[in-house]
């Protein structure tokens, strides 16, 4: 997987008491010694963070946490596509694939015979790529593939993500940037000692086998990367800004001609030049002892041997000193970026591009949502600033409204600059974005997953580990002054910008490479290593299934007429709160249209761009989320501002303005918007599927037409907005006050009527009865074919939660699936594969199967034959069947819903029907599931079924697809499938 990530602060310390940092914190680090190991860490470090050095060189960094039984874990290495060979690019994305399959005592049946086979393999495909000779390329590949088929009869296919499955690990994936290669887990603290063996051992000796199946779904991932326009505008983006460093001359991907010529030995040197202790980070956040866990990581990993490194050391990029435009065009919507390179990491201009980038947008108070985005100059526009090693990438992003053009958009941009020159803002916005930044912080600091990964930014960017300095951010942005931004921007922005202008039309760049002859290599699910036997059987410290009562977690109360939910917010002085409605668009097609109009609408008192930063400088702020079924209203912050915030949105929502300009504008662009829309191949697949379920009176295209949406009345959309509150809605509250006292506070500041209004009747839709297949085809230019395999079912019943569940992980849902070792590992047809039972948000809906495939069109026959054939006879497994039961029961025994998340399972279980936590029926259903019942389920509801066949791609790449014999084909057209 590729990923590039924008850096993210950590939070300050001392916001618990007081709902914002204290001025002139101090972080310093200290040493201190623990269970004989010595350490580092930084005074006043709010997730109390130990750096560990082992004799190796290996960096060991722990944050403890004990909220529920589990440790997130990533293996962290300082090194990405910046340092793949000019030769070979995509070289350490490839190895990232690749050290999932085992090593010579793991994924292996007998490492003695799979061993010279490898090698041959290793061999041919050096023979290979330094061959130009078209037919003899063709007789080596078929070498490679027989060997490969001979080498996989020794294989065991996904056995890693199998131990991972049964040790309970959630999340078993990886990422590749340019700078940095991350392995991840979500593993129950329980099953340490085992994890850490097999982590230990994975990167002892790899093995790369199954190697050119692993190729081809990379390249399948090539196919959908090229599918994505804002990869091809971001990579554009990076070749302009950085001609000389490998940021911006070769991609983390790779070149086609480099994925199609792989090697095999410059993929080993990497891993020997790069994989080395001293290059290298683990990073656990969660639920351990330091002494212990530090002692068991140095037992396992004591094996590695540091060796030198020679780093990638670039030349310096010379200045831009003119202006650089690059037109780009695809299929989807026009949009530009506007860019600037940055300076290096935990440098003063990274830091004050930082601060910018909140300065222009924020998404509330900055002067684009404020100038642009609140006057509605554009369809959309907004600032980013993202940091890498040596350098950052400052990018402004747009949209053009209809009858704009690009150029027409990018000045408007660009006049964003010119105000932050100008000095165009007040001084009070630096500490307003100050404060929100550090809300921002505080409210997912608690979360694991994020403590672990702002550790891996501050190990993999920084060369001495500043975590001190990163600490400190908000600290240091607080001491800016405006003159000093100023200064810089006079500075910094001058004519020195890429800018990458996406049009919409036709792509012409793009190579098409047909597919190779590949034979189903060999998975031997049923075989376990003898590695893998000792690992999986070792004994696991228990954890106890923790559910929740309501009755006890939750507090009802009352506020007037209506009804209050809460729950105590320990932690911090945030809180969030919420107004919710059981109706939506279903019910009044308007009232998404009302929602977004209240963000353009003052009041008697205010001007919505006054509104917008009266919240921003209380650091609150509030949304309406309209859904099909339901509305609602969000508002949340430091609870020291709780009134002012709640009074301002109870003003807001009462005493809301007509504003004719306002409501002109925003038709324009929901009309621009919705013709965009058209050309998302992410939206057309959704109303494909819809269109399947339903038939064409579908939730999908239930919308106002174009004229309906001319025609919209202001008056009608703010009687919307007044009379909201009037309908029956529930009160949900997650902060510091107890119970009494919010309900005291909320029953002052929320006016509510006698009684509630009744609300509108809500739309029906029927779901169609597959009787028989059909095809239904949209055509879109791209390069992949993308399907969906839709199939109703019957009524949910909360029973069958633990047989979906099982099922689904067996079957479809994951790496380790049937349908993944099938038609990704074994048959390499594609990279991103699933089939799962889709189960809804209540009994009165349906259940459907949905199946996934999205490979190259001359591959679709071999993915529909597979997945047909799975959805027809079900490969049965005792052993995987135990290992997905056994994994969703730890899952449920080391998971805890705290905090908010326990209102919201409280509403979902309300809505199926339950008066207790649905995971207490779930957990009791799965002890006594067996593989037969499982197997029941399926033949009852899937097997030899019809189906839906819901198929996009370009109409000339399809052409050798038998659409047809599949079943009756409807080919729709975009008004279809829209509804305009």
């Amino acid at each position: 997987m590729i990923k590039y990530i924008v850096f993210r602060t950590v939070l300050t310390a001392a916001l618990i008491i007081c709902g914002l940092a204290a001025q002139g914190q101090k972080y310093t680090w200290k040493t201190d010694t623990s269970g004989g190991y010595a350490y580092r860490y930084v005074t006043n470090d709010p997730a109390r963070t130990r750096f560990y050095t082992l004799k190796n060189g290996l960096t060991v960094i722990l944050s403890q946490n004990s909220k529920a039984p589990r440790i997130v874990f990533r293996m962290a290495v300082r090194a990405g596509s910046t340092s793949d060979p000019r030769t070979a690019t995509g070289l350490a994305h490839y190895l990232e694939h690749l050290l999932f399959k085992g090593t010579d005592r793991f994924g292996t049946l007998n490492y003695a015979k799979e061993k010279p086979l490898l090698e041959k393999i290793q061999s041919l495909f050096e023979n290979y790529r330094h061959t130009s000779d078209t037919t003899r390329r063709k007789q080596l590949y078929k070498q490679i593939d027989a060997t490969s088929l001979e080498a996989s009869s020794y294989s065991i296919a996904g056995e890693y993500d199998k131990i991972m499955e049964i040790i309970g690990s959630t999340t078993t994936n990886a990422y590749t940037s340019a700078e940095k290669t991350v392995y991840i887990e979500d593993l129950p603290s329980g099953a340490i000692d085992q994890f850490l063996e097999l982590q230990g051992e994975r990167f002892r000796a790899p093995v790369f086998r199954n190697f050119h199946t692993e190729l081809e779904v990379v390249y399948e991932e090539k196919n959908r990367w090229l599918d994505d326009d804002r990869n091809q505008m971001y990579q554009k983006t990076l070749s302009g800004l950085f001609p000389t460093h490998n940021y911006g001359r070769q991609t983390t991907i790779g070149t086609i001609a480099d994925l199609k010529n792989p090697s095999l030995v410059e993929i080993k040197k990497y891993y020997n030049r790069y994989y080395v202790p001293n290059n290298m980070a683990i990073i656990m956040a969660g639920d351990f002892n330091y002494d212990t866990l530090i002692e068991k990581i140095n037992r396992n990993f004591a094996y590695m041997v540091a060796r030198p490194l020679r780093p990638y050391s670039p030349a310096p990029e010379v200045p831009l000193t003119k202006p650089h435009t690059v037109n780009l065009y695809g299929p989807g919507n026009e949009s530009l970026f506007v860019s600037y390179r940055g300076g290096a990491q935990n440098t003063r201009e990274s830091l004050l591009l930082q601060l910018i980038s909140r300065i222009l947008s924020n998404g509330q108070a900055g002067l684009m949502d404020v100038g642009i985005n609140q006057r509605q100059k554009m369809l959309g526009a907004s600032a980013s600033y993202t940091q890498l090693k040596d350098y950052g990438v400052f990018s402004l992003m747009g949209s053009p409204k209809e009858g704009q053009t690009l150029a027409e958009a990018r000045q408007l941009l660009l006049e964003q600059i010119e105000r932050l020159k100008n000095g165009d803002f007040d001084e009070s916005l630096i500490s307003a974005v100050v404060a929100n930044e550090q809300v921002s912080e505080l409210r997912s600091f608690e979360n694991n997953e994020d403590r672990a990964d702002n550790l891996v930014e501050a190990f993999t960017l920084n060369k001495a580990g500043e975590w001190d300095r990163m600490l400190a951010t908000t600290d240091r942005m607080r001491k800016v002054t405006k003159q000093e931004i100023v200064l810089f921007a006079r500075r910094f922005f001058l004519d020195n910008y890429v800018a990458v202008l996406k049009h919409n039309g036709e792509r012409k760049t793009i190579t098409k490479v047909a597919k190779p002859e590949i034979t189903a290599i060999k998975t031997n699910p049923e075989s376990v290593s003898a590695y893998a036997r000792k690992v999986m059987d070792a004994p696991v410290r228990p954890a106890a299934a923790v559910f929740l009562d309501y009755r006890k977690d939750l507090s009802f109360t009352k506020a007037g007429i209506a009804d209050v939910i809460s729950v105590p917010n320990k932690e911090n002085a945030l809180f969030r709160m919420t107004y919710r409605f059981d109706f939506g668009s279903d019910n009044n097609r308007l009232l998404p249209y009302a929602a977004q109009y209240l963000a353009f609408l003052g009041t008697d008192k205010y001007s919505a761009e006054q509104i917008k930063r009266l919240f921003y400088n209380i650091a609150c702020s509030y949304s309406i989320n309209v859904g099909r079924e339901k509305t609602v209203i969000s508002i949340g912050g430091l609870q020291q501002n709780f009134d002012k915030a709640v009074t301002l949105l109870e003003h807001i929502l009462s005493h809301c303005k007509i504003n004719s300009a306002a409501l002109s504008g925003l038709k324009s662009r929901i009309l621009k918007g919705r013709e965009n829309a058209k050309s998302n191949k992410g939206l057309i697949m959704s109303g494909l599927t819809s269109y399947a379920q339903f038939g064409p009176d579908n939730p999908f295209n239930y919308v106002l037409t174009g004229e309906q949406i001319s025609q919209l009345k202001a008056a009608e959309l703010t009687g919307i907005l007044h009379r909201l509150t009037n309908y029956r809605h529930t009160i949900t509250y997650y902060g510091p006050l107890k119970a009494s006292l919010f309900t005291a506070a909320i029953a002052r500041l929320h006016q509510l009527p006698d009684s509630f209004l009744s609300a509108p009747a809500k739309k029906r839709f029927e779901y169609t009865k597959t009787s028989r297949p059909q095809v239904y085809f949209a055509n879109y230019p791209m390069v992949q074919t993308e399907m969906y395999w839709v199939r109703n079912m019957k009524a949910y019943d909360p029973r069958d939660a633990a047989t979906i569940t099982t099922f689904n992980n067996y079957f479809g849902d994951g790496m380790g699936s049937i349908v993944s070792q099938t038609i990704r590992e074994s048959k390499a047809l594609a990279y991103s594969t699933f089939a799962m039972i889709w189960a809804p948000d209540s009994k009165e809906k349906q259940t459907s199967m949905l199946a996934y495939v999205g490979t190259q069109a001359d591959k679709m026959n071999g993915a529909i034959s597979a997945m047909n054939s799975l959805l027809t006879t079900l490969p049965v497994s005792e052993s995987a069947f135990e290992r997905s039961k056994a994994s969703i029961i730890n899952g449920l025994k080391t998971s805890r819903i705290t905090g908010d998340e326990i209102i919201s399972a409280y509403l979902e279980d309300k809505k199926l029907g339950l008066t207790m936590d649905g995971r207490i029926l779930k957990y009791a259903a799965l002890r006594s599931l067996r593989l037969e019942d499982m197997v029941s389920y399926y033949k009852q509801n899937l097997s030899g079924k019809p189906y839906n066949y819901c198929i996009l791609g370009a109409e000339k790449n399809v052409n050798g697809i038998s659409l047809q014999n599949l079943g009756k084909v409807t080919r729709l057209t975009l008004e279809q499938i829209f509804g305009y």
